[in-house]
């Protein structure tokens, strides 16, 4: 047999057809007439290459084919009633569930951090996985699931995926606590001469928003060291002369690091939290993105 030459109207007929064993009763819970009830019978009849339903002493008799069809029929068409039902609202304290976010260890420090102790403390049975940002990729991978959400800058968003401003970041001039040359009101002459240290996510990178903005002055800086991640970077600035332009909040709490306003104006950035139309109205999602949203 072809189910997809199954009208869903037939088994959902038969399936109250089995449980009532009478047709008249059965048109009553379908709201249908009887003699339309008897048609799509005889349809059943003929699908089913069966009799289905004989004439008994009191009402009718499911042949062996009905018996055998009764029960997968009626879990079939609940577990279809249920898969088309609207969601039920999302109780986090008892989901239990596994969010795939990606982000740069930058970010998973701005907003990651803040929000996983409230994750933790409504969603007990819930778990998080962050993974690396690989922004050419993470289009193609919240539309396969692999991914739920992404955090991302401004720049270069995709612009297929639903998005909500997190915030605005700016940038401010780190070093280490006690750092003789970085005092407010540094110049910007003294700040070229310092010794700098910037994150190249790509790896190998000397250059940065920082030496764009020095070099429409004429000016440029000395960087030394070049890193891939965020957190290598803040143990080099707290255990060296060295220093950095980096996010505000990536230092803003720091008590092992000096902060100032750098003598430049280096542009900021936004920081998107973005998902795939998949997931838009999904209740579990559009949880989380409120909690995270209430945190940053």
């Amino acid at each position: 047999m072809n189910i997809g030459n199954l009208d869903l109207n037939l088994l959902l007929t038969l399936d109250v057809l089995l449980a009532e064993l009478n047709v008249t009763r059965a048109a009553q819970r379908l709201n249908l007439t009887q003699p339309s009830v008897s048609a799509q019978l005889a349809r059943l009849r003929g699908i089913f290459d069966d009799p289905l339903l004989l004439p008994g002493p009191r009402g009718m008799l499911p042949t062996a084919r009905a018996e055998a069809l009764r029960e997968p029929l009626r879990l079939a068409l609940e577990s279809l009633q249920r898969a088309v039902a609207p969601p039920d609202d999302f109780d986090p304290a008892k989901a239990n569930l596994t969010w795939r976010i990606a982000a740069t260890d930058y970010m998973s420090s701005a907003i990651m951090l803040p929000t996983i102790n409230r994750l933790r403390s409504s969603a007990p049975d819930c778990r998080v996985a962050v993974f690396g940002l690989n922004p050419p990729m993470v289009a193609q991978q919240l539309e396969k699931g692999e991914l739920d959400l992404i955090f991302h800058t401004g720049d270069h968003a995709p612009e297929t995926l639903h998005q909500r401003k997190l915030f605005s970041e700016r940038y401010m001039l780190a070093g280490r606590r006690g750092h003789p040359r970085l005092q407010p009101g540094l110049t910007i002459d003294e700040f070229c001469q310092l010794e700098h240290l910037i994150v190249s996510p790509d790896g190998g990178g000397f250059s940065a928003a920082t030496d764009s903005a020095l070099a429409k002055l004429g000016r440029s800086r000395s960087v030394v060291l070049s890193v891939p991640h965020f957190l290598f970077m803040l143990e080099v600035l707290a255990s060296s002369d060295l220093v950095a332009v980096l996010p505000e909040r990536l230092v803003r709490s720091s008590t092992r690091l000096q902060v100032i306003e750098p003598p430049i104006e280096v542009p900021g950035f936004d920081i998107l939290m973005m998902w795939h139309e998949r997931v838009q109205r999904d209740p579990a999602h559009q949880w989380l993105r409120q909690q995270i949203l209430a945190v940053v």
